[in-house]
Order: C-alpha cells, then structure tokens, then sequence
C-alpha cells in the first residue's frame, strides 16, 4: 500500500471538515428540491454523459462558500472541469468535488445521488464527505478520526471469502464493443456458473458505491478511468473506506492513486488480492 504521505495535525482540518459537512448538507437540499422536478438535461463527452443545470448550479455555490472561508486553498471540480479549467493537484489544501454525483439517476429520479468533497492536503486526503440528500444519509471520514454515517461509527464488513461478497460495480458510460467486452467480461469473473460471488450490484454513483463499503452493506467495489470514473468520483469516499477499516487500491493490486482514476476498495487485504488478481484491466 501506499507510504502515508504527511500531513499537518488532523486538529487543524476540523474547521474545513465542519465547513464541508454545512456545504454539503446546503447543496443537498438543492437538490432535494430539484429530484422531482422538470430538469433541462444537456450532454457532455457522449450521449450518455449527462449534465444538469442543478450540477453546475451546486459547483457553483460550494465553491464559493468554501472559497470565501478558505480564500488560499485551491480547488478541483467536475462541472469546472467540463468547461475547460486544467485539472491539477498540488501539495496546496485543495478541495476536490463532484456536485450531484450519479447525474443520470437524478435524472431518472433513481435516489442513489450524491454530494461528495474531499479536501487534499500534501496530495494526501484530510477530509472526506459523501452526501445523499434523497435517503438523508451522511458519510464523513477524517483523516485518522474514523468514519461515520448521520454521526454514527462505520465498519467495513471485514468479508475475506469471495464466495460469500456482496460486490459492487459500475458499467461506465463507453459504448465500445472492445471495452464493453471487458466490462462484462469483469462482471463474468464474478458472478457466473461456479457462483463466486452472492452477487453483484450496479448503483450508478462512484462515491455512494464506495460508502457502501465503508458501511458494511456491500464487501468490495472496483472502477477504472474508462468507465468515466475521475478524481472527484473517489477522493472523499477513498478516505471514508480506509477510515472505516478498509482496504483501498489500485485495481492492479498496487497503491492508490487517486489521479489515476482506477480504485478497488474491499473490506480485507484478502477479499481485494482476489479480487485485483481476477480483474482485467481496461484502459
């Protein structure tokens, strides 16, 4: 695993970390309100690559009130991504955000939609916070504080047996028949004739994907940069997984980057090993 890169006193991140959870809770009612409401839908890299008005409208709101208190710290965004800004970690404080993560399930009223922020420090996740607003669930995580839901300890499962994992995944946005082929072809490692796994699930959003198995509910999850996955996707619920006891990697098996937008998250070294060991890689 990665040697922990250091970082000032956790102490001193409290006032981020208090600010993080205000501005997601802010920016979750925005879009509460905005779930079951007519939506001006537009497109981003592909046809299936969506983006709401509510996206760019929450980017917008938490970057200005994080940046009003922290006037020095730097800042990563989806939806400023999009729109041409250079996307780029220093060892500055730098807060890292995707503002309605899952945007097609908010868009299908699917309620597994997330805020998720993270705050990077010595390129080093300090603070993490996942928000969705639809089931009122909170996860947060500081950088050794443990992690937590609506304020309550978290705990990964601590599942080791394939045979008996909960997994979770994603199909990523690409319609390509070769990365398609891969796509299932990971799903087939797992979920086929010899039953490896209890089962599978897909839920549309990185960050809750994560959450759930920092929580326990599921045992492991795995996403690669070629399923649209980035930086703003991971960081926060990175954090809140190792936080919670986990187990977080590259999907090769090797330490975490978050820049690299793969991650394996599970709930043991072991489960993960197999699980890193049966993955083909997508590019």
């Amino acid at each position: 695993m990665a040697t922990p890169v250091k970082v000032a006193k956790t102490d001193s991140w409290d006032d981020c970390f208090h600010a993080a959870v205000e501005v997601a809770r802010e920016a979750g009612e925005e879009i509460r309100r905005a779930f079951s409401s007519e939506k001006r839908i537009e497109t981003k890299s592909c046809a299936v690559d969506l983006v709401t008005e509510t996206d760019q409208k929450v980017e917008k709101m938490i970057i200005s009130t994080l940046r009003e208190k922290f006037p020095t710290h730097s800042f990563i965004g989806e939806e400023s991504a999009a729109a041409g800004e250079k996307v780029e970690l220093t060892d500055n404080p730098t807060w890292i955000i995707d503002p309605v993560d899952g945007t097609t399930n908010f868009v299908h009223g699917f309620p597994f939609v997330a805020v998720s922020i993270a705050l990077s420090v010595n390129k080093e996740v300090v603070v993490g916070v996942v928000y969705n607003a639809i089931l009122d669930q909170m996860f947060t995580g500081q950088l050794g504080k443990g992690a937590f839901m609506n304020g309550k300890p978290i705990h990964v499962s601590g599942q080791e047996d394939i045979k008996k994992c909960l997994l979770i995944g994603e199909l990523g946005k690409s319609r390509a028949k070769e990365k398609l082929d891969k796509v299932f072809s990971n799903l087939r490692a797992f979920y086929n004739e010899e039953n490896k796994t209890h089962g599978c699930r897909v839920l549309g959003s990185p960050a809750l994907d994560m959450c759930q198995v920092a929580s326990g509910s599921g045992d492991a999850c795995y996403m690669f940069g070629a399923y649209g996955i980035d930086v703003w996707d991971i960081a926060a619920g990175g954090l809140i997984v190792r936080e919670a006891g986990g187990v977080v990697w590259d999907t090769t098996g090797g330490p975490f980057d978050m820049m690299s937008k793969r991650v394996l998250c599970a709930s043991s070294e072991k489960l993960a090993r197999t699980i890193a060991e049966g993955l083909t890689q997508i590019e």
